[in-house]
């Protein structure tokens, strides 16, 4: 049957129906298996997301009919995330080097950095900011790449994913603007202060991990699970935080799912969930102010989590 596609359309077409008939999960990037198709197609034959609608009609050599192919067989077969099988992916409009060392990247914060994380810095200046638990380093690049002005440390415990992290500095041509440091959450960074810290840390609780399909298997365990509410890294960076901020920083993290049960931690902590072009996706911003106003409250919930 496969003898009988052609094209780059043909190509994307049966990827998609291969993909929708297998029951795969969407989670790494995409959201449907037309979009997973296209990224698969497109990135092996090393063509851009943006390719005009004409270049569809183009038609495959036989080597890359097998290519493609055995990678459209290999995501049915083996549950791998395109962005492993084609060896990258899409993040803020910026393309990262994507493998087994760093979850595949994505998160709302992408949002964010395009739109110059307005409001929360219309009237704050930021010279330094920091990506925490930066797994690939997008996060943190990205914020480089749209702030020509701004220094970034990106920083993680895993050095396979900082391994990961400076090819994607290079990749994007950063080396002078970004700086990847090995550190468990602050411990390498002492001293140093930002006016931005961003993270989007492990979250997922050991329950959530247990059901993840399984896509998520080929992603490094440590770079998603966080304890059993998922919130154990989080609350460490709370307790800590305050002390690499400048006066007027800024926090904002990540805990997807886990939302609730860190407001149900600390109910008193002023917390602002953003909203999103499709509603909160867990993601809170917190003044240095407040973390140091409600300090005692974080340290005894952090302290009792880590005793």
């Amino acid at each position: 049957m496969t003898t009988e596609l052609a094209s780059i359309i043909d190509f994307i077409r049966y990827g998609a129906s291969r993909f929708a008939a297998a029951g795969l999960t969407f989670g790494h990037s995409h959201d449907n298996p037309i979009d997973e198709a296209t990224h698969l197609v497109l990135a092996s034959l090393h063509l851009p997301p943006d390719i005009p609608p004409a270049y569809g009609a183009g038609r495959l050599t036989t080597a890359e009919r097998e290519k493609v192919l055995a990678l459209i067989e290999r995501r049915v077969s083996e549950r791998l995330p395109v962005a492993y099988l084609v060896g990258e992916t899409w993040f803020a409009g910026l393309k990262f080097k994507s493998d087994r060392r760093a979850l595949v990247p994505r998160s709302p914060i992408a949002e964010l950095i395009e739109s110059g994380f307005a409001p929360w810095l219309d009237e704050r200046p930021v010279e330094r900011a920091l990506d925490l638990c930066t797994g690939s380093g997008c996060i943190g690049i990205a914020m480089a790449e749209y702030n020509p002005d701004w220094q970034v440390d990106i920083v993680d415990i895993s050095d396979e994913a900082l391994s990961l992290a400076r090819e994607n500095i290079v990749f994007q041509h950063l080396e002078g603007r970004v700086n990847a440091i090995q550190s468990d959450l602050f411990a390498g960074v002492a001293g140093q202060r930002y006016d931005l810290i961003v993270s989007n840390p492990p979250y997922v609780t050991e329950d959530e991990y247990a059901a993840l399909p399984g896509e998520y298997a080929h992603e490094p365990k440590l770079g998603l699970t966080s304890g059993a509410d998922g919130l154990d890294l989080c609350l460490r960076m709370l307790d800590e935080a305050a002390d690499h901020l400048t006066d007027d920083g800024l926090l904002i993290v990540e805990v997807g799912e886990s939302e609730q049960a860190l407001a149900a931690l600390l109910p008193q902590v002023p917390f602002v969930w953003i909203e999103f072009k499709v509603g909160q996706m867990g993601i809170f911003a917190l003044e240095r102010r407040d973390l140091v106003e409600y300090a005692d409250a974080i340290h005894a919930v952090a302290a009792a989590r880590h005793a």
